[in-house]
């Protein structure tokens, strides 16, 4: 059956997924790059979005292996996409990894603005959706075709789908950084209340990683 699948998604030691003031220069906002120091030094990290070759393995790149793992179809936040407001001025900006996005795979973006597809290379393709999450999840799991999906982020997106209780599986790399500000994941979010549960949890140098699942 297709779940619905947060993988590799950083958090800081107090809570922040994203730093204030995201920017064409700061893309995870002030100081937010920070708590993705664990991911960038894996081999998959690597490979599969710098397309070099070289990096570490080990637990943390395992993570990042099982996030790729068994992944039909992406959504994302608009703001994930890019950092555009508002209506669409134009079709230059086709997201932040260049002309070949590590996805691989049908990405539906968020958006309250329509925009028609985009395809890139390596098998992505960027498709805007603006009738919401159910809708995007819907055309999601149908592109995955029996596989899974993954909900890349951000916060607000990420926490429309866990109020809806849709998220099967939530991997949170939980880093040593403090960001003092930016978009707290748990803002409102019982997590409890919402039917979570740890199921396992894995601590190295640079994360602690936790996978919480949703009890049915």
């Amino acid at each position: 059956m297709t779940q619905l699948r947060v993988s590799c998604f950083s958090i800081s030691l107090d809570g922040f997924a994203a730093g204030p003031e995201q920017s064409l220069e700061n893309p995870m906002g002030l100081n937010g790059m920070e708590i993705h120091d664990w991911v960038f030094p894996t081999a998959t990290f690597q490979q599969r979005v710098l397309g070099t070759q070289g990096g570490e393995t080990g637990t943390d790149d395992d993570f990042v292996v099982r996030g790729f793992e068994n992944v039909g179809a992406w959504i994302l936040g608009r703001n994930m996409f890019g950092p555009v407001r508002g209506p669409w001025q134009d079709e230059e900006w086709k997201g932040w990894w260049g002309d070949s996005p590590p996805f691989h795979a049908p990405v539906f973006v968020l958006t309250h603005h329509a925009r028609d597809p985009i395809e890139m290379a390596g098998g992505t393709t960027f498709h805007f959706v603006t009738e919401g999450i159910h809708v995007a999840l819907e055309r999601a799991k149908e592109a995955a075709n029996g596989m899974d999906v993954r909900l890349g982020g951000g916060v607000a997106t990420l926490q429309q789908y866990l109020r809806a209780q849709l998220v099967d599986e939530l991997h949170l790399a939980i880093t040593p950084a403090l960001l003092g500000a930016g978009e707290h994941l748990f803002a409102d979010i019982d997590m409890r209340a919402l039917g979570y549960q740890c199921v396992e949890r894995s601590a190295t140098d640079r994360a602690t990683h936790v996978v919480l699942q949703r009890r049915r």
